[in-house]
């Protein structure tokens, strides 16, 4: 039975005029890797109300999970939650059990839970919330869509609690080997041993470094027998590889 699949969107106006770095995405990668979901698509969109409804609609369709990073802060522009909402057709306002949360956290650091930090509040109806460790304000389940910080501390705490509550399947097993010659010279044989293990993901990865150049071939799969035949054959083929 395969993995199931996801998706993310990682959203915010500050990541695609390169302001911001994000990170989130390459962390949910190995995070899901690890425990067995297949992420096999991800997208960088901007702070705009119908185009995340747009993607969160698509992707919730043709995806197991979808999670998305950003937009759940304070501010006018987090905009994420209505927007998650309107596209899983919920309503959504502040929520009774989301303000407790927030009204605990600021009464124990001394701060006033105003109409803006209330806007942390917003939950859709109908959605479970995702624990917030870091700074209490949650994200929140709604169907099959996960709705985080673009924090990447808060992101990564609360990916560390939603986790086990998701089933996986079996963790994807790689293993490398680095080949010091240029991928013209290998991709025949590499083409030919794809062609004979269809069930083995087979990639190449060129690097350049200290005068030297080649390619990084890396092997995955959810058998590690599989892995390790496939291997043998790659170091049958590459003697000098390491």
């Amino acid at each position: 039975m395969p993995n199931p699949t996801a998706a993310m969107l990682v959203i915010g106006d500050e990541i695609l005029s390169g302001r911001t770095r994000d990170s989130n995405m390459n962390h949910l990668a190995k995070a899901l890797t690890d425990h067995g979901i297949a992420l096999q698509e991800a997208r960088m969109i901007s702070d705009d109300h119908h185009t995340i409804a747009r993607h969160v609609r698509d992707m919730a369709k043709t995806h197991d999970h979808v999670f998305t990073s950003g937009g759940i802060g304070p501010t006018h522009d987090d905009i994420t939650a209505e927007a998650v909402a309107d596209a899983m057709g919920a309503p959504c306002g502040v929520r009774d059990d989301a303000r407790a949360i927030l009204q605990a956290h600021y009464d124990r650091s001394g701060q006033e839970l105003n109409e803006a930090r209330l806007r942390m509040a917003r939950i859709p109806d109908g959605a479970t919330l995702i624990d917030n460790p870091v700074s209490a304000a949650p994200g929140f389940t709604l169907a099959n869509v996960h709705v985080m910080a673009g924090v990447p501390k808060i992101f990564e705490a609360m990916l560390e609690g939603l986790l086990p509550t998701l089933t996986g399947g079996a963790p994807m097993i790689s293993s490398s080997l680095r080949v010091e010659r240029g991928e013209g010279d290998i991709a025949a044989p590499l083409g030919d041993l794809a062609d004979a293990r269809p069930d083995v993901s087979i990639g190449s990865y060129p690097f350049q470094s200290n005068g030297k150049h080649g390619s990084n071939v890396v092997v995955r799969s959810q058998d590690a027998d599989a892995v390790e035949t496939v291997m043998a054959k790659l170091r049958a083929l590459f003697p000098e590889a390491t």
